[in-house]
């Protein structure tokens, strides 16, 4: 018993499939991703349909063809739309100084601190800021998502009380472009 899903392309993206490779090309760019699956799995591409099919019955392989299939759905989506990630500095006690130095995210004075926390920008993905408030943009979704958490950890707390002391850098939203 096969199982399969399917997914339909717009006409703006062209899609190329080559065994285990996706290219996928649209107004926004050009995006590649290698999947390495070892399971007996299928992609293929039909007019304007893909195809995501297995012949196994396990859990895993099932779900497995899931995963394939949301992820091309990203490449599209990202050739497309892109993605947008929000975050915004919080602060009490210590004003917040938040500068791009090359490709590293620099924020200085946290928690009175005198070295800076520095956190790294993705090739790919550009980051603006607007006083407190930045954005994270990009066409491919992991990077996007990789740079926001990059961010959001550089100005994690530890050794001090959570409830009392919520200054730090956070994601506020998702979304697309």
């Amino acid at each position: 018993m096969a199982y399969s899903q399917e997914l339909i392309v717009p006409d703006a993206v062209k899609i190329e499939i080559s065994g285990r490779n996706i290219k996928a090309s649209g107004p926004k760019g050009e995006l590649e991703k290698r999947f390495g699956f070892r399971e007996n799995i299928k992609i293929t591409k039909v007019e304007n349909k893909i195809k995501v099919t297995t012949e196994s019955d396990r859990k895993k392989t099932k779900a497995i063809v899931g995963t394939i299939r949301a992820h091309i759905e990203n490449l599209i989506t990202g050739v497309t739309e892109g993605f947008t990630y929000k975050l915004r500095a919080v602060y009490a006690h210590f004003p917040i100084t938040i500068k791009i130095e090359g490709k590293q995210i620099v924020v200085q004075n946290f928690l009175g601190a005198r070295t800076p926390r520095v956190a790294k920008i993705i090739e790919g993905v550009d980051v603006k800021i607007d006083k407190t408030d930045l954005t994270v943009t990009g066409i491919d979704l992991e990077k996007v998502s990789q740079t926001a958490a990059n961010i959001e950890q550089s100005c994690r707390i530890v050794g001090f009380d959570k409830k009392r002391f919520m200054d730090g850098v956070y994601i506020t939203s998702k979304g697309d472009e």
